[in-house]
């Protein structure tokens, strides 16, 4: 038994002295611009991604090292995404923009490399994002019935027939950058959706829709 205790303080001790040799967990916040774009897939043999749109991000976030140089960073953020792209039909033709909202909860993994003794370090990470649709909007400006003009309205969130996209989208981050020794950090980052968006009683060839966002950002760390 005296030797189940002893091994025990041992380990914890040794937890603790491994705590103390990490870095602090840090916050941090960070904006930026997005250029998303959406990925679509037919059974018909099509299979392209749209133009970009021009959105935005905000993102909180805390830095939670789990040994020197690695860490988790957990967060919540605003993600702006969409595309745009050519329509055309019986007597109506022109481009359509959509603009999505999305409430987004993102987990990567991240690793630091110091660059010599400024204390600014490049970082590269990875992770899953879960998003929850929060608004969405719908431009098409062209030819209808002949005439030329603009129409907007809001898209519909659900997985109903009449709905225009899922709510929820899951996918994977990649984010690359460099923190300053300040705090101050700029990065660029890569969304990759891998749910499909087109709501199920919609979706009668089996294709799929998904999300892809380029983001450039800047953002601060304390």
């Amino acid at each position: 038994m005296k030797k189940i205790a002893l091994l025990a303080a041992g380990f914890l001790m040794g937890g603790a002295a491994f705590a103390q040799s990490l870095p602090p967990v840090k916050y941090g916040l960070k904006v930026g611009v997005n250029l998303p774009k959406m990925h679509i897939n037919n059974t018909n043999g099509e299979d392209f991604e749209s133009e970009s749109t021009t959105n935005f991000s905000v993102t909180g976030y805390a830095d939670v090292p789990v040994a020197n140089g690695l860490s988790v960073q957990p967060g919540i953020s605003l993600q702006g995404k969409g595309g745009k792209q050519s329509f055309g039909g019986s007597n109506v033709s022109g481009e359509r923009k959509n603009n999505t909202m999305y409430a987004e909860i993102p987990v990567n993994l991240v690793g630091k490399i110091p660059l010599g003794t400024t204390g600014t370090n490049f970082y590269l990470g990875a992770g899953p994002y879960a998003a929850f649709a929060i608004s969405g909007e719908r431009k098409e400006s062209g030819s209808f019935f002949g005439a030329e003009g603009e129409r907007t309205r809001d898209l519909e969130f659900g997985n109903d027939d009449g709905d225009d996209y899922k709510g929820t989208d899951f996918g994977v981050n990649f984010l690359a950058g460099f923190q300053l020794n300040s705090g101050f950090n700029i990065g660029a980052g890569y969304g990759l959706g891998l749910s499909d968006l087109r709501p199920s009683d919609n979706n009668s060839d089996n294709g799929k829709t998904t999300n892809r966002v380029l983001s450039f950002s800047v953002g601060y760390a304390f």
